[in-house]
C-alpha cells in the first residue's frame, strides 16, 4: 500500500505524448497504414484512462504534425476522419467527467 502511495504522490500534473509510429507498427505486422492509426486510437483511450486513474491534470496529445500534411491525400483524410469519429464517439465521456478537450494548431 505504500509503494502505491508514494506513486501517487510522483505524478506529474501536466503529461504530453507524441503520437509516432502507428503507420510502422502496421507495416511491421503486415497491415494497411491505417490499421496503425486506428489502433493508435486505442493506446490513446489506455493512456487517457491511465491518466485519469493516477490524477494527471493535463494530458497532451501530439497527434499531428506539420509534416503529416505531406502524407497522401488519402492518408491525411483518413486521419482526419478517424480522429473526428473517435472524439464524437468519447464526446459522452467527456462530458461526464468534466474532461476539456482544446485543439492547438
Amino acid at each position: 500500500m505504500e509503494d502505491k502511495m508514494n506513486e501517487l504522490e510522483n505524478v506529474p500534473v501536466h503529461v504530453s505524448i507524441i503520437m509516432d509510429g502507428n503507420g510502422r507498427w502496421a507495416k511491421e505486422r503486415g497491415l494497411e497504414r491505417a490499421a496503425g492509426h486506428i489502433e493508435g486510437v486505442e493506446s490513446v483511450r489506455a493512456c487517457t484512462e491511465a491518466a485519469v486513474e493516477y490524477g494527471v491534470r493535463y494530458l497532451s496529445l501530439y497527434a499531428f504534425s506539420e509534416e503529416n500534411w505531406g502524407r497522401p491525400q488519402e492518408e491525411v483524410n483518413a486521419l482526419m476522419a478517424l480522429m473526428f469519429k473517435s472524439m464524437m464517439a468519447e464526446l459522452s465521456n467527456f462530458l461526464e467527467n468534466g474532461i476539456r478537450f482544446v485543439v492547438l494548431g
